[in-house]
């Protein structure tokens, strides 16, 4: 058996990292790979620029710049495989970190209801409602029995009770009459209930007659 094997390699075992850090460091690469792909991506605008500006006139020039270009798109597309698996990769642990804190609160929750329910008895619950129920309903009654009149209203003619307000009533007109000047309504008298006497008609004739003769006399004077 080596040496090596009895004390150890001297290494201690990496701890792995948390899901918090590995998506840190998948996000730093991929900012990396982008800024990459941006520069590849001027880089072949500019190998364009070079073949089309030497052209046929200096064919080997514009050659090794389409060359150039090739290898560049290539490391390009190689770049664009590499961002969707990091991507997929960061997706999927931010998933699992998600899902992770939810399975962690709902088993705190169900921690807490378990100890919450094992203070609980049915048979206490049920009893206690019971409870409830019968004060409710005695509450009712004795509001309903302070409510309800006992002695008042009762033996009370209406009628009498309509005179009295028709009486009442009259005072306060007999009370604006006499700021008004006036006399009360009561102290007033009477309409009388016989009919007067009409004068005749012969009577009425008669007078008509003199009336006319003193006229015809101051005429003729």
């Amino acid at each position: 058996m080596s040496l090596a094997k009895i004390f150890g390699s001297g290494k201690k075992k990496e701890a792995a990292p948390t899901t918090q850090e590995a998506i840190q460091k998948l996000r730093e690469t991929e900012d990396m790979l982008t800024k990459k792909t941006d520069f590849l991506e001027k880089k072949i605008k500019n190998e364009i620029i070079i073949a089309k500006k030497a052209g046929t006139k200096d064919k080997r020039t514009a050659l090794n710049a389409l060359k150039r270009k090739k290898r560049l798109e290539k490391q390009l597309q190689q770049i664009d495989g590499t961002l969707s698996t990091i991507e997929f990769q960061r997706e999927a642990l931010e998933n699992a970190s998600t899902n992770t804190e939810v399975l962690k609160t709902m088993g705190v929750a169900a921690k807490a209801l378990k100890s919450a329910h094992q203070q609980l008895d049915v048979d206490d619950v049920q009893d206690m409602m019971d409870d409830i129920s019968e004060q409710t309903e005695l509450a009712n009654e004795i509001s309903e029995a302070i409510s309800s009149s006992v002695g008042f209203g009762q033996d009370i003619d209406e009628d009498e009770l309509n005179a009295e307000l028709e009486e009442l009533e009259q005072e306060d007109l007999d009370e604006e009459m006499l700021k008004l000047g006036g006399a009360p309504m009561q102290d007033l008298p009477s309409v009388p209930d016989t009919e007067l006497p009409q004068p005749s008609k012969s009577k009425g004739r008669k007078v008509e007659d003199e009336d006319d003769m003193a006229e015809l006399a101051a005429w003729a004077s």
